[in-house]
């Protein structure tokens, strides 16, 4: 326990000083954005990315991350704040183009030119695929809630590490399709993604509805945990499970509420999707505006 305590307690740091120093050079890209009127990315996407960065820091460095080896409820919050509330958030930020513009120039001219190599539009085209971003949520799902894999999670602070990073990972993939943060060349129709998001709800509708009636601790580690709150190990994971069911429930509806208003607008504008090509070139120049940036603001200067 000791052991566990100090290296979460010395994950929570390291973490931290990312989030940290992530958040300034999102801000600074932001207001450089903001301030040449060129490409402008709205107030509220700002506070999307942050509220996303928040909730991986609640998730991963808050003391609520110390509490997932006792109670399986910390662990769902753990899950559920990591791939279905942080990671939606973080794209709705539009950290890529912001990013390029808060971070130094030689590290976007180093990072951009194997982005803009040739296979990377290929690879990148397969990745995002809506079927592989939905079976790559769904088996991570699936796979870190069998108990022998659970309880890898639960021993070793380097799978727990991964654990989450595959959360939120597998996170950021499944609300691609959805939130659509670069248009991408996908010929699927946009109204699939109203059952992209209905069929994401089975796997999670499967496990709590597992969790909820079984009448059996799952992982009996919990049977042996702090009763914390006053739970009992049963009702702990009765309460983990629901707490899943009712979330995921309510923010997939909400995602396809939304969805569906959009399509259903009469004044929506059809997607221009970009193709490959188009694509190549706007990252290639993402570097060349970066560097009209500084030049305007050493002018001002």
């Amino acid at each position: 326990m000791t052991s566990h305590i100090h290296h979460g307690a010395s994950e929570s740091f390291w973490i931290s000083g990312a989030l940290t120093l992530a958040l300034p050079m999102y801000l600074q890209g932001w207001l450089r954005l903001r301030r040449h009127d060129r490409d402008n990315v709205d107030g509220w996407r700002a506070a999307s990315f942050i509220f996303g960065l928040l909730f991986i820091w609640i998730a991963t460095a808050s003391p609520l991350a110390t509490l997932d080896h006792e109670m399986l409820t910390a662990h769902m919050v753990q899950h559920l704040l990591l791939m279905t509330l942080a990671a939606p958030l973080i794209l709705l930020g539009m950290p890529r183009k912001t990013l390029a513009y808060g971070l130094p120039r030689r590290f976007v001219q180093e990072v951009g030119r194997p982005v803009r190599s040739e296979p990377m539009p290929q690879f990148a085209s397969v990745v995002m695929h809506p079927a592989l971003c939905w079976l790559a949520a769904a088996g991570t799902l699936v796979v870190w809630h069998i108990p022998s894999v659970f309880m890898l999670g639960l021993r070793s602070q380097t799978w727990h590490g991964i654990e989450q990073a595959s959360f939120l990972a597998t996170g950021l993939l499944f609300w691609w399709p959805v939130v659509q943060p670069v248009k991408n060349s996908s010929k699927w129709p946009e109204s699939s993604i109203l059952l992209y998001l209905f069929l994401a709800t089975l796997p999670c509708d499967i496990l709590s509805g597992f969790l909820v009636f079984c009448d059996r601790v799952v992982y009996s580690v919990f049977l042996s945990s702090p009763h914390s709150l006053g739970f009992s190990a049963r009702e702990d994971q009765q309460c983990a499970a629901a707490l899943m069911w009712t979330c995921v429930t309510f923010v997939y509806l909400f995602a396809g509420a939304i969805f569906t208003a959009r399509l259903l607008s009469p004044n929506r504008a059809p997607y221009q999707t970009e193709d490959l090509a188009i694509a190549q070139i706007a990252s290639r120049r993402l570097a060349e505006r970066h560097t009209d940036l500084h030049a305007v603001e050493m002018e001002t200067v």
